[in-house]
């Protein structure tokens, strides 16, 4: 569940709010989206995944949980931990023909 949305960290991009399935977050006039609907978190990941600063935290429980404290979570790496577990690197060049998958269908 979406647990952090870092007002130090964002640039106001508003691609977490376009991104989200849920319709979690809304977008806001001084440019810094918020949550305003946690509870409708299907814990996807998709907001952290491409927000391009890593300035949100969804939690792998699926339950509102304590909130972390964003200092806490900033020091051990978790913001935009997701994102960088799958690979996705800002600045990554391409590399389809890397992909296993790719190469077993006899593309390369």
């Amino acid at each position: 569940m979406i647990e952090i949305l870092s007002t130090d960290r964002c640039i106001a991009c508003d691609i977490c709010v376009k991104a989200c399935p849920a319709n979690v977050f809304e977008a806001t006039q001084d440019g810094v989206p918020v949550i305003a609907r946690q509870q409708d978190c299907q814990t996807c990941f998709l907001c952290e995944i491409y927000c391009p600063v890593d300035a949100l935290y969804v939690s792998p429980i699926a339950e509102p949980s304590a909130i972390p404290e964003e200092a806490d979570l900033a020091a051990s790496g978790l913001l935009g931990s997701y994102a960088r577990a799958l690979g996705w690197r800002r600045g990554k060049a391409a590399g389809a023909d890397q992909d296993p998958t790719f190469r077993l269908a006899g593309q390369v």
